[in-house]
C-alpha cells in the first residue's frame, strides 16, 4: 500500500497522522519546522499551540465546541488524548500546560511504528501520491504560491494575534485575586482558576484612552486588515466604542472582588493559568497589534500588573485559507487535483479544536481510500459534519471567512424542542449529535 503524506505537524495534521495509522496506513508527516521557523512557532514540536492554550468550553451538551470535543473523544483522537492528559484548571473550559501537551503529541507520533517524519520545506503542491495538506494559517510563501497556482484563486488571507503572557508571581495579589466566572467549576482549584484585575471607572477609562493612542504594527504597503471576529486585537475591539471591552473580554459580571466585596469592579482583566507549575498566566481576549514597547506602557496600566514580567508580548501575524467551498469535494479533495486533501485552518475553520477535527476526519477518509474503501463525511447533524457540511458548500464562496463550530452550522431541529428555552434547543442538538456520530463510527 502506498504512503500517506501529510504536510504539516500542527493540530490538525498531527491528528490526521495519528488517525490514518492507527487504520494501519503507512504515514510520512513533513514538518518544516526547527529548520525554518515562522512568526509565532517557538520549538520544532508537533502541536505546538501558539495563540491561547485553551480548547474553549467542555461542556458537551450546551455548547458546540464542547460536542466537538466528545466527537474527537469518541473517535480516541490523539489531540484530546494529550489536552486530558495535561489538563489545567480553568473552570468549565479546557486548557493545557502547552509545552508538556506539544511533547506529547510529538512523541506519541515518533513512537508509532507506521509514521516517520521528514524535516524539510515542501515548497509544491504534489503531482502524484497521496497528500493531506494541513499546514495551517502560516502556510510558507513557496507552498501558498503553489496552492494558489494550482486552485486558479488568489489566496485569501486575514490577520491573527496573539496575547501577552505574564510569570505569575510579578501580580500583586493584594490587588488581584482569584476566581473562575460565577464560580463555574466542579472542585474550588477550577472554580478559583483565573487572576482577576479590577477597574475602576476611572481606571477604565484612562486604559482604553492609552489603548487607542498607542502605536500599533503597520501593514505593508497594499495589505488591508481583515480579522477574524473570534480573535480581534483588543484596540481594535476598544475602537468599536469606549464601552465595548467592558461587554467583552472585560466584563465584571459574575466576579466578586475578594478584597473589596461590597464595591462592584466597573471592569476586570481575567489572567488564564497558562502552564501546569502555574508560573504563566496569559491575559485573556488581550490579543493585540501594539508594538512592544506600548504593551508594556499600556498593559502596566491595569490594576495588579504595574510591576508585571512578561514571559512572551502579544504580536500578530498573517493567516492564509482557501476558498474551500468552490475548492473542495465532500471527501476534503482539490477538485482539480483529488490526489490532494486539505484540513485544519487553511480550509477555512479557525480553532485549535476545529483544526484538529478536521485533521481527524481527512486522515479517516484517506486511510479508507488507500484501502480501497470508502468513507462517507460525518453526518452534517454532528460538530464534525456541520464543518465540512460548511466549508465544502454550505457557506456562501462569495463571502467565506473562517468560521468556529457553532449551532447555526447544524440543520434545523424538531421545532417543538426549539421552543423550549435555549437549553432545552441546545440538549437537543448535542443529542441529535451524538447519536448521529456514534452511528458514523460505527
Amino acid at each position: 500500500m502506498e504512503p500517506l503524506h501529510i504536510i504539516g505537524g500542527g493540530m490538525a495534521g498531527s491528528e490526521a497522522a495519528w488517525q490514518a495509522a492507527q487504520a494501519g496506513v503507512r504515514v510520512v508527516l513533513h514538518e518544516m519546522r526547527p529548520a525554518k521557523g515562522t512568526f509565532a512557532h517557538r520549538t520544532g514540536d508537533f502541536a505546538e499551540m501558539v495563540c491561547s492554550n485553551s480548547f474553549r468550553s467542555d461542556d458537551s451538551e450546551q455548547n458546540a465546541v464542547g460536542l466537538l470535543h466528545w466527537e474527537m473523544r469518541a473517535a480516541k483522537g490523539l489531540i484530546l488524548e494529550a489536552a486530558e492528559a495535561h489538563r489545567l484548571p480553568a473552570g468549565g473550559a479546557l486548557a493545557v500546560d502547552r509545552d508538556p501537551f506539544a511533547a506529547y503529541v510529538t512523541q506519541k507520533l515518533k513512537g508509532h511504528p507506521l509514521i516517520s517524519t521528514c524535516y524539510e520545506e515542501v515548497t509544491e503542491l504534489p503531482s502524484t501520491g497521496n497528500w493531506i495538506v494541513a499546514t495551517g494559517p502560516l502556510t510558507s510563501t513557496a507552498l501558498a504560491q503553489s496552492i494558489g497556482a494550482a486552485t486558479g484563486a488568489a489566496q485569501l488571507a486575514f490577520f491573527d494575534a496573539i496575547a501577552p503572557i505574564v510569570y505569575a508571581d510579578t501580580v500583586d495579589m493584594s490587588v488581584a485575586w482569584m476566581q473562575s466566572r460565577y464560580d463555574k467549576g466542579e472542585t474550588l482549584e477550577e472554580q478559583t482558576a483565573y487572576m482577576n484585575c479590577p477597574m475602576t471607572r476611572e481606571h477604565y477609562d484612562a486604559f482604553i484612552a492609552a489603548l487607542l493612542g498607542a502605536e500599533k504594527t503597520e501593514f505593508h504597503d497594499g495589505e488591508t486588515a481583515s480579522y477574524f471576529d473570534g480573535c480581534l486585537p483588543i484596540e481594535v475591539m476598544a475602537e468599536r466604542g469606549p464601552e465595548t471591552l467592558r461587554h467583552g473580554p472585560m466584563k465584571p459580571r459574575g466576579l466578586t472582588n475578594a478584597h473589596d466585596p461590597a464595591t462592584k469592579p466597573y471592569a476586570v482583566v481575567q489572567l488564564r493559568q497558562d502552564n501546569k507549575l502555574g508560573t504563566l498566566f496569559n491575559i485573556v481576549g488581550f490579543q493585540t497589534k501594539m508594538k512592544y514597547g506600548a504593551q508594556q506602557a499600556v498593559f502596566k496600566m491595569i490594576p495588579g500588573l504595574e510591576n508585571a514580567s512578561f514571559a512572551r508580548l502579544g504580536g500578530i501575524h498573517r493567516n492564509t485559507f482557501i476558498n474551500s467551498p468552490t475548492l473542495l469535494d465532500d471527501q476534503m479533495r482539490l477538485k482539480s487535483r483529488p490526489n490532494i486533501r486539505f484540513a485544519g485552518q487553511i480550509t477555512g475553520v479557525e480553532g485549535y479544536v476545529e483544526s484538529a477535527a478536521m485533521g481527524l476526519v481527512a486522515g479517516r477518509m484517506a486511510a479508507a481510500e488507500l484501502q480501497g474503501r470508502s468513507l462517507p463525511p460525518p453526518p452534517p447533524e454532528t460538530a464534525m459534519g456541520a464543518l465540512i457540511t460548511h466549508i465544502t458548500g454550505g457557506a456562501d464562496a462569495k463571502t467565506f471567512q473562517p468560521m468556529n463550530v457553532n449551532f447555526g452550522l447544524f440543520p434545523p431541529i424538531d421545532a417543538k424542542a426549539g421552543r423550549k428555552g435555549r437549553q432545552t434547543r441546545y440538549k437537543a442538538f448535542t443529542d441529535r449529535a451524538k447519536a448521529a456520530f456514534t452511528t458514523w463510527l460505527a
